[in-house]
């Protein structure tokens, strides 16, 4: 194996790797909070509050479900698209590698609370003048870097193409 290779696989598992822990990490310190005060509900300031929920949706609560088949249902599609991620990783060699991989580690993050917990811990509660915006969790933030800095590649490699 190349140099190069082994480099590249050190960095990538060593991204997933970091995202991962700070995702946990954070939602350890959330669950502990929880644990021992029997709930979460903590006002920062006007914008921001931790606020602890249990997601067995997707990403911000969307397709939450209490039938399991359609829960199980759901958790292998996602188990589906972190292998269809590795496997674009594996092939990418520019910057969208990174951005997969940035997704990879927070979607992995939830996953495995939804196999852990079978539901994912939200906490982070952004607001604006009484409008409350989805509760989401560490994880959830790099997915949707990941996933917004992929489609700004994709628009600005469309624009170099024309």
């Amino acid at each position: 194996m190349k140099n190069e290779t082994i480099k590249k696989i050190i960095t990538s598992f060593v991204i997933v790797l970091f995202i991962f822990f700070l995702d946990r990490i954070t939602k350890i310190l959330i669950l502990n909070i929880a644990e021992e005060t029997g709930k979460v509900d903590i006002y920062i300031n006007s914008f921001l509050n931790f606020y602890l929920v249990w997601n067995s949706g997707i990403g911000f609560g969307l397709l939450s479900f209490d039938d399991n088949y359609v829960y199980n249902s759901i958790t292998v599609l996602i188990i589906l698209i972190n292998l269809i991620i590795v496997y674009l990783i594996y092939i990418e060699n520019g910057q969208k590698r990174y951005f997969l991989l940035i997704i990879l580690g927070g979607s992995l993050g939830n996953l495995f609370d939804r196999l852990y917990y079978n539901a994912v811990p939200d906490f982070i509660d952004l607001n604006y003048k009484g409008f409350h915006w989805f509760i989401f969790n560490v994880a959830d933030i790099f997915i949707t870097i990941g996933i917004m800095f992929l489609i700004l590649s994709e628009i600005f490699n469309y624009k170099k193409i024309k």
